[in-house]
């Protein structure tokens, strides 16, 4: 028998952007709705030692390849989300479509619902603006980026947006685990999910780990959003063996440079761009918490650098790599660098370099190379129907893991359109409406 308070309409693996908008649209449409997460849920400090074991724990929250480069992905409720940069880039919507997946109603819809806008002048820190400004100049398409962000809380010179901001500013996935909460969902935190349950053909529940036990659930509809390392390694568990293979992971790099009386180098990361689809590069200022910067600079030793933050001007690069590669059976990213993910990184460097030394700065140099948003584990028309629906019934996929091909931007607000997207269809025969606006 199993018992009624284990039962549920759904159980959602996961609170990222695609695991929390489909949780939470679920619940605002009256469904029983079990959230497991593996992280914690504790309110954001915004300090480097509660982000340690969010972002940078070896094995969990940050893997390395043999190449050594570091690969983060944030385990705590709201994923990646917590910790990112709150940068809104326009989803691949007819990439998608090639896929037989339109979720152009959606994006519509989250841009309604949640706060999506470049920063105002005043937010506008003295770094971000010496980019755009060097940009401009010298003949970059240079844009202010679409930011996920309350810009009446958000406070000038603040350095914590990649330690969660405890200042309620940026917008995030716990939002929607809030709303969900509100609307009668349940979550359990510091979960395992090790399988999905699979009885004749049919997704039936989950089995995870909490406090050293192994514990079931069971529910009607199975949503895995682990994110692009966890949903293949729970989907091979549960007799999907081949996914986790063929996939890409961002791989980024940071060139710095000292401009004389820039300031403090407190600014919102990320504020402004330039986008090379073609070669597969975006360029964009990146002001990094010093701590991180220390241990930045230190990787390549840059031992005089690592001190210096004042006047300091980083610049992120980050390009689209090729396919390739796999999760190992123990979680690890065994995926080398390919020779044109080299090339496209070098090329973004020189631009990077080019625009620092038309700003007038000095002390230019490279740091290592890390990685980010590791997607296209389980990809629609390889692993998924275009409603996300595995080879087994009642089981979907919701994250970044979905994503057919390629693409080198961040994927919040695409995995929000997709969340929205699923619910909708789990949902198809209800007439409860779901509220707009985010909270």
């Amino acid at each position: 028998m199993k018992p009624p308070d284990n039962e549920f309409d759904a159980i959602v693996v996961g609170s990222g952007p695609g695991g929390a908008s489909v949780a939470r649209d679920l619940s605002c449409r009256r469904k029983k709705v079990l959230i497991l997460e593996w992280g914690d849920n504790d309110p954001v400090e915004g300090s480097f030692v509660q982000t340690i074991p969010r972002a940078f724990l070896p094995g969990k929250s940050m893997l390395v390849t043999r190449q050594m480069m570091g690969i983060v992905r944030a385990i705590t409720t709201g994923g990646s989300s917590l910790l990112y940069c709150a940068t809104a880039f326009d989803p691949p919507v007819e990439m998608l479509k090639a896929h037989g997946v339109d979720i152009s109603a959606e994006v519509a819809e989250i841009r309604e619902d949640v706060p999506i806008e470049p920063l105002s002048d005043a937010l506008m820190g003295a770094g971000p603006r010496g980019f755009f400004e060097s940009a401009m100049d010298i003949g970059y398409d240079v844009h202010r980026l679409n930011k996920f962000i309350f810009q009446d809380k958000c406070r000038v010179d603040c350095q914590l947006c990649l330690y969660g901001c405890p200042h309620g500013a940026k917008w995030n996935a716990r939002n929607l685990v809030d709303d969900a909460l509100r609307s009668g969902a349940r979550m359990i935190n510091y979960a395992r999910v090790e399988k999905v349950l699979i009885e004749n053909g049919q997704a039936t529940g989950v089995e995870y780990r909490h406090n050293r036990q192994t514990l079931r659930a069971y529910a009607s509809k199975i949503i895995i959003a682990a994110g692009g390392i966890g949903s293949p390694l729970i989907l091979r568990q549960s007799g999907i063996e081949q996914t986790g293979r063929n996939f890409f992971y961002d791989p980024l790099v940071y060139v710095y440079g000292t401009i004389k009386g820039l300031g403090n180098g407190r600014s919102v990361p990320m504020s402004a761009g330039v986008h090379f689809p073609d070669d597969g590069i975006v360029m964009t200022d990146f002001n990094l918490p010093h701590l991180m910067k220390i241990l930045f600079d230190l990787e390549v030793f840059k031992i005089r650098q690592a001190f210096a933050y004042k006047d300091v001007l980083p610049i992120m690069i980050k390009v689209r790599d090729d396919l390739g590669g796999e999760i190992t059976p123990r979680g690890w990213v065994r995926k080398p660098l390919g020779k044109q993910d080299k090339l496209r990184l070098d090329k973004g460097a020189d631009h990077a370099r080019r625009i620092l030394a038309n700003a007038g700065a000095t002390d230019i140099y490279r740091g290592w190379r890390f990685a980010a948003h590791p997607g296209g584990t389980v990809k629609i028309g390889e692993h998924l129907d275009s409603n996300l629906k595995t080879v087994y019934d009642n089981l979907y996929v919701c994250d970044c893991s979905v994503i057919p091909e390629a693409w080198g931007l961040p994927p919040t607000w695409t995995l929000l359109a997709l969340g929205r997207r699923l619910a909708k269809h789990l949902t198809a025969r209800d007439r409860v409406a779901v509220p707009s606006h985010f909270n």
